[in-house]
């Protein structure tokens, strides 16, 4: 009987020497997954976070530039207006030289309305020229925001590389794969911070 029990006394010890290297080689595997799973958390929000912000800058540069397109509009009417009011003036100060033989009032009056015609010229011409000015800084801030965008969709798609990056780490339990989606997401992160930085 006491051989019994003498195997049975090293078997448990090693039973429990097995358990504590199991347990330690879970706990080292727990470490990195822990991690690894806290990681890949971080950078799903910043994918998130990066994916609202290059929506949302795309769709206020689709403003921007309809903003450019109606005010061209606005312009090309003043400048139709302009030439239509130019038109106009030539042709009542053709027809006053005509009528200034017959009658001499015609003609005056004729006159007169070509150079009132003339004088609002110059104030459509600057109302065209300041809707042309707008026209262009719709234009540059439909840039700038189209510039925001493409570096919040790369962040956004390197996040998403990352994550990807993660989740096949953690099936496969290699810490490379982990460390090569830190350095993804580290490029998306600094991608990100040069979208949130860049001007409007």
């Amino acid at each position: 009987m006491p051989d019994e029990d003498l195997e049975t006394t090293e078997l448990k010890e090693t039973v429990d020497a097995s358990v504590e290297r199991a347990l330690a080689a879970e706990e080292k595997k727990g470490g990195w997954s822990v991690y690894l799973s806290l990681s890949t958390a971080i950078i799903a929000v910043f994918a998130a976070v990066a994916s609202l912000a290059s929506g949302a800058n795309s769709n206020d540069a689709i403003l921007e530039k309809n903003d450019a397109v109606l005010k061209q509009s606005k312009a090309s009417d003043q400048w139709a207006l302009y030439q239509a009011k130019g038109i106009r003036a030539l042709v009542l100060g053709g027809e006053s030289e005509f009528a200034s033989a017959a009658n001499p009032e015609l003609a005056g009056r004729l006159n007169d309305e070509a150079v009132r015609l003339q004088g609002e010229q110059p104030g459509l011409a600057q109302t065209a020229r300041r809707f042309e000015a707008e026209v262009e800084a719709h234009d540059a801030r439909a840039e700038r925001l189209l510039a925001r965008h493409h570096y919040f969709a790369f962040a956004v798609t390197l996040f998403q590389i990352a994550v990807a990056l993660s989740a096949i780490a953690a099936l496969v339990r290699r810490k490379e794969l982990w460390f090569v989606a830190l350095g993804a997401s580290a490029i998306g992160m600094a991608l990100f911070m040069s979208g949130w930085l860049s001007p409007t």
